[in-house]
């Protein structure tokens, strides 16, 4: 993002997407408008600008009476900003001559004169000129003179209340920091420089950063403790935070911003400390003596830890995209709605598209991790999943729909049961909602033949889920379409191989998992709705080589040396017959990806063997326990189509335990 503060310094915009207004805390109203700006600016291939004004308007026009606290400081509201995605942030500077401009000399002489808009997106109640008598409906007269279009975002509701600096402002100053931080969309934040203080809380044992009061207009809550994210170069710690005179002290009655970070102790003065604000846990009062002070602050920091830790998060929700825009603003509102105890990672692939600034405008909690480029689904999540810190991840497909409380009972398995290595829900259709999805069901399946299968879907045919399979089963495979994983144990058995590039990588992981005693299950009670099919056609030529070949990757690299020989053997003599199948119905293409499979199979051989014994080796010293394979000991292709067994209920006599 680049940033403006003359007008004299601006380049020759041309056909740009813009917005206008203070935006004051960048709250979630704001993010709206800015996520329409993107999106219009992939569309027609433009730039986004956001105009705002320093200083505050209000603050020029009416400055006897001006009394209004700000959300956020230039600097912050800059900082804000840059998370957003947009090209150029321009910062006007607001003077009484600015202001008395009419409103259609702001138009063509302001506006369309330095950005030569191709769209204008603006709030509902935007108003601009002399006497704030600009509005909407003037900006819509002039869009034929001056060939822009004007886009309005109506007003925006979160949990039945609508968005606004004043509301977040009021909720602020009363000490309800949740409900202002669900109306901003992030923690609010004070930022200033550490300056030196008195040294009492250090005598008392608790030292603390003192603040520079930010400018007079911006906004303190109230006086009292705060449970508070504080970050200093670049590092984050826990801490409380201190608001107030020190009426204890009896010292002059000036108002402090005190920070003790805890389990830090080192020298911070003249850095620059962002405090996130996370929670407010009690009033200012007055105690009796220093030691019933260090007391109380003793009993603030236990407070505190404990609502941080409520606070924490374990489970990390991981959502591989490449050009995903579509599928983030379908299925994304779920995941934010229903994830409230994770951390929600977007791990991009190297997008050309506009999906990154999307997210970054439309939900500021979700963190971005870039990749350099497009490395797959294996590659990818291996890449990403190297920044995480949660203990448990949720590897998510970018078409998926999730439900409310998805995320608990996964989460109290985990916890409850250390031999549990891998999770997958109950995986129905996003099209046809009372069935199956082909990507997993109800739990993945393996039969001797190394032919892969679902409890809820055999081969092509999908059944109906009328809760027949509600019941928790230990499976071979979770779908990589919603995994869940014990972090350590993902890296401990070497993650995915990002040689598979997709397709097949999770069913080679779970076998690793099973192989190392851990158990992988389908816990039904947590439900989603894949789209299927949303990153990559089933029947696109592309997967069915993918899929030849990373089936015999999988066979060789995991097999027991005493089936491996023949099963490899057969399964190529098998391939074969699939590839005449394709011939039949004209398939050239899968037919040729078939054979390019197989010839991709034979030149890697050799590495392959190497992969078998360093793998062998990750999942020897993982190894819990020695245990069987949950196994179907019979053939899928054979009861399929010679028996006629369609439905997994029909099979479960003979599949192992």
């Amino acid at each position: 993002m680049k940033v403006y503060f003359e007008l004299t310094d601006l380049p020759a915009f041309q056909h740009s997407v813009i917005t206008i207004g203070s935006f004051d805390g960048v709250h979630n109203g704001h993010r709206r408008i800015i996520t329409t700006m993107c999106e219009l600016a992939h569309q027609y291939d433009s730039e986004t600008i956001v105009i705002t004004f320093y200083p505050h308007p209000r603050s020029v026009v009416d400055s006897a009476g001006f009394s209004l606290k700000l959300l956020t400081t230039l600097k912050e509201k800059i900082r804000c900003l840059e998370n957003t995605g947009i090209d150029h942030l321009v910062i006007v500077p607001f003077t009484k001559l600015f202001a008395q401009q009419s409103p259609a000399d702001y138009i063509q002489n302001f506006l369309v004169k330095n950005f030569h808009p191709q769209f204008i997106v603006i709030g509902y109640d935007h108003r601009f000129g002399a006497n704030r008598s600009g509005d909407i409906h003037l900006l819509q007269q002039y869009q034929t003179q001056f060939d822009y279009r004007v886009v309005e975002i109506p007003m925006q509701q979160i949990n039945d209340l609508s968005v606004s600096s004043t509301k977040i402002r009021n909720f602020i100053a009363e000490g309800n920091i949740k409900a202002a931080n669900t109306l901003l969309g992030y923690p609010y934040i004070l930022s200033g420089k550490v300056v030196r203080g008195d040294q009492i809380g250090r005598k008392m044992g608790y030292p603390t950063a003192n603040i520079a009061l930010p400018d007079n207009e911006k906004l303190l809550p109230k006086n009292g403790i705060y449970a508070i994210n504080a970050t200093v170069k670049n590092k984050t710690y826990q801490g409380m935070l201190y608001i107030g005179e020190r009426p204890t002290l009896h010292l002059a009655s000036d108002l402090r911003l005190e920070v003790n970070l805890f389990d830090f102790d080192k020298d911070i003065y003249d850095e620059t400390i962002h405090v996130d604000i996370i929670d407010y846990v009690r009033g200012d009062k007055k105690l009796s003596d220093l030691a019933a002070l260090q007391a109380q602050i003793e009993a603030d920091k236990t407070a505190v830890k404990q609502l941080l830790k409520q606070q924490e998060k374990l489970i990390a929700v991981v959502i591989l995209n490449y050009n995903g825009l579509q599928h983030l603003q379908t299925f994304l509102p779920s995941v934010v709605q229903y994830s409230p105890e994770a951390v929600i990672y977007l791990a991009d692939n190297g997008s050309t598209d506009a999906s990154v600034a999307w997210v970054c405008a439309n939900h500021a909690t979700i963190k971005i991790i870039e990749l350099p480029q497009n490395l797959g689904f294996a590659g990818g999540y291996n890449a990403a999943l190297q920044h995480i810190p949660e203990p448990f991840y949720v590897l998510l497909n970018s078409d998926v729909a999730v439900t409310h409380n998805w995320l608990t009972p996964m989460l109290q398995l985990f916890l409850h049961d250390k031999s549990i290595g891998i999770l997958q829900p109950k995986i129905l259709s996003y099209r046809q909602k009372e069935y199956f999805e082909y990507a997993g069901a109800c739990g993945g399946m393996m039969d001797f033949l190394g032919y892969s299968f679902c409890r809820g879907r055999i081969l092509d045919v999908t059944e109906k889920d009328t809760s027949q399979y509600n019941s928790p089963l230990n499976i071979f495979w979770a779908s990589g379409a919603a995994l869940f994983i014990r972090k350590e144990l993902y890296h401990a058995l070497g993650g995915f191989d990002a040689d598979y590039f997709a397709h097949w990588e999770e069913i080679d992981l779970c076998w690793r998992v099973h192989r190392a005693g851990c158990n992988v299950i389908c816990e039904p009670t947590s439900v989603v709705y894949h789209l299927g099919g949303g990153t990559l056609d089933y029947d696109n030529p592309h997967k069915v080589y993918l899929n030849f070949r990373n089936t015999l990757f999988t066979l060789l690299k995991n097999e027991s040396a005493s089936k491996l020989f023949w099963l490899i053997v057969f399964r190529l003599s098998l391939d074969g017959i699939a590839g005449i199948a394709y011939l039949k119905d004209g398939k050239w293409a899968n037919l040729l990806a078939v054979i390019k499979a197989h010839f991709a199979f034979y030149g890697a051989f050799l590495n392959l063997l190497q992969k078998r014994k360093y793998y062998n080796q990750l999942v020897d010293n993982q190894r819990i326990k020695n245990k069987k394979l949950p196994l179907f000991n019979k053939s899928i292709l054979w009861q399929f189509y010679i028996r006629r067994k369609h439905k997994f209920s029909e099979l479960v006599s003979t599949v192992t335990p």
